[in-house]
């Protein structure tokens, strides 16, 4: 894997997202490639720098976020690098296999696009997935029961929903979270 290109795409995600704040900003974007490589670690067939390309550029021409189409920022960049285009296939496949609401129900074909799509999940469940649930809600003008509902139609169903191993454990203990946050919130607004 090239180091340097990697902090490229790194300093590239960070330029890109630097006026965001809140459920989709670089920090977002680090915290799914860390996941996604402690689920690479675990899987020795896949390719690394798919999957850590992919990761990092999973946000950067998402329909919430940006007016682009066919991939256009993360094929710029990767183009840029001098990526052969059937690599960038490659990484705009697992790209486009992340989100939820665009791939509901299908599970992604290769292994680095299940990675990349289980590493965004994770970053979707647990307490960091709670404050982005909530960060989101107050970007988009809902009320914290229209973010509760939010759990309720897409969060408690990502534990259900992973594509290895790896994510699957892992999302064990966040997916607990999530249940033991919202009795929490059940029990505090009627009380």
């Amino acid at each position: 894997m090239n180091e340097e290109r990697i902090e490229r795409a790194t300093a590239y995600i960070r330029e890109l997202f630097r006026d965001s704040a809140g459920s989709h900003d670089a920090d977002h974007t680090l915290r799914v490639c860390h996941n996604a490589l402690r689920l690479a670690d675990l899987e020795p067939s896949c390719d690394r720098e798919i999957v850590v390309l992919a990761a990092l550029l999973h946000d950067v021409d998402d329909h919430k976020l940006f007016s682009t189409e066919n991939n256009a920022n993360a094929r710029a960049f990767l183009t840029a690098e001098g990526i052969p285009a059937d690599r960038i296939g490659q990484i705009c496949e697992a790209v486009n296999s992340v989100s939820f609401s665009r791939n509901r129900g299908r599970r992604p074909e290769t292994l680095e696009a299940q990675i990349v799509q289980d590493a965004d999940r994770l970053d979707a469940i647990g307490a960091i997935g709670i404050g982005r649930a909530f960060a989101f809600g107050g970007e988009h003008g809902r009320s914290l029961e229209d973010t509760i509902e939010h759990f309720h139609d897409k969060l408690l169903l990502l534990q259900d929903l992973m594509n290895t191993d790896a994510g699957r454990k892992l999302a064990l203990s966040r997916h607990a979270f999530l249940e033991a946050f919202l009795r929490e919130w059940e029990e505090e607004t009627h009380a």
